[in-house]
């Protein structure tokens, strides 16, 4: 058992780069994990920084100086902040309160057309499951009423947090567009001379997470946009509220779309029962979703993630299970490092090892 873990030990870890980047690894995601709450504004800012770098990187191309290409993109993403607090978060914050103000009317509906199942269907429903049926929901909103009036009365640490977020983040993503050769070239000089394993991990992960994270903003606005239009046009009540969940669906793959279709589906029906205006909702959203999935996503992500569906709904699960929200977003690229590092460290270490001189007698 010794010889095997010694055996396993030399494989991974003879080089000095392998072992580095194991520890750098290791701290990495040990610092994410530990004090993740307290770096939050910095990881914002240094992954906004990460997504606007492209656009800094085109405007470099049509030879325009570093300072005014940082300082366009840097405005320009002001400006997006603006119209997003502006105009996307006001109009979604008031369609979310409506909603609610609507559930108990809502539920009232709900409850009258399951007491008239037993009378259709006496053989499949009882009175006595319905009532049961009615009573759990019941109790499920009550739930989310007190959840809603805890989060209200802890709004205002929640906005102390929101301002510090638009206070710093700005800031972070500025110096971190400016100022980005600095900082790599001072991350460089504590990594050893030789390091093959990592350029080869970095290049393939670089351009891997690159393609996969700005293209799912890309994804998450435009379907956003058009859900929002086409349901606005069809007069759908909480279209702002409804085209932000299909927007943030396309996040989770397999599972995202079929979750969004439930809120959906429920509005449509509440609104306008089973007739000609629900089936032609359900419709143009099954549209979207083909649109999506067939034309969007492969024109978007040029270089293909190529994950099996088993590993990205793992990696969403535990991922997200460890960091909520951003888990989620973030599962496929920290999946696809995993299976980068994988792929890489023993062919790199391999590699490493053939290439060195040999040792002296």
């Amino acid at each position: 058992m010794l010889k095997v873990f010694q055996g396993w030990v030399h494989r991974y870890f003879s080089q000095e780069e392998a072992v580095v980047l194991a520890v750098v690894l290791g701290l990495g995601f040990s610092i994410i994990i530990f004090f993740g709450g307290m770096l939050a504004p910095l990881l914002t800012g240094l992954v906004l920084a990460y997504l606007l770098q492209g656009m800094v990187m085109l405007l470099k191309r049509w030879h325009m100086p570093h300072w005014l290409a940082v300082w366009t993109v840097f405005l320009l993403f002001l400006g997006g902040l603006g119209a997003l607090f502006g105009v996307v978060v006001p109009l979604v914050w008031k369609q979310m309160l409506n909603l609610f103000n609507e559930l108990p009317r809502m539920s009232n509906e709900w409850q009258d057309q399951l007491m008239h199942l037993p009378e259709r269907y006496p053989a499949l429903v009882s009175e006595e499951q319905i009532v049961r049926m009615i009573n759990t929901a019941s109790g499920e909103l009550g739930q989310l009423g007190q959840w809603v009036l805890s989060q209200s009365l802890a709004s205002l640490p929640m906005l102390v947090n929101i301002l510090v977020y638009l206070v710093l983040v700005p800031i972070l993503v500025f110096f971190f567009l400016m100022d980005s050769s600095k900082i790599r070239d001072w991350m460089v000089n504590y990594l050893p001379r030789e390091r093959r394993l990592m350029s080869e991990v970095w290049t393939e992960m670089n351009q891997q997470i690159a393609n996969y994270i700005r293209g799912k903003v890309v994804e998450i606005i435009i379907v956003g946009a058009v859900t929002y239009v086409c349901f606005a046009i069809l007069k759908v009540n909480y279209a702002a509220l409804l085209a932000v969940v299909v927007g943030l669906s396309v996040l989770v793959p397999y599972i995202g779309a079929a979750v969004a279709t439930i809120p959906i589906a429920l509005i449509g029906l509440f609104q306008w029962g089973l007739g000609n205006e629900f089936m032609v909702l359900m419709i143009v959203y099954a549209v979207i979703q083909a649109l999506d999935g067939n034309v969007l996503v492969p024109v978007l992500f040029s270089e293909a993630v190529n994950l099996h569906p088993v590993a990205i709904i793992a990696a969403v699960l535990i991922f997200g299970g460890l960091w909520g929200f951003w888990g989620i977003f973030f599962a496929i690229p920290l999946a696809t490092l995993f299976k980068a590092v994988l792929y890489a460290w023993p062919k790199g270490v391999e590699a490493v090892s053939e290439g060195a001189p040999p040792e002296e007698e």
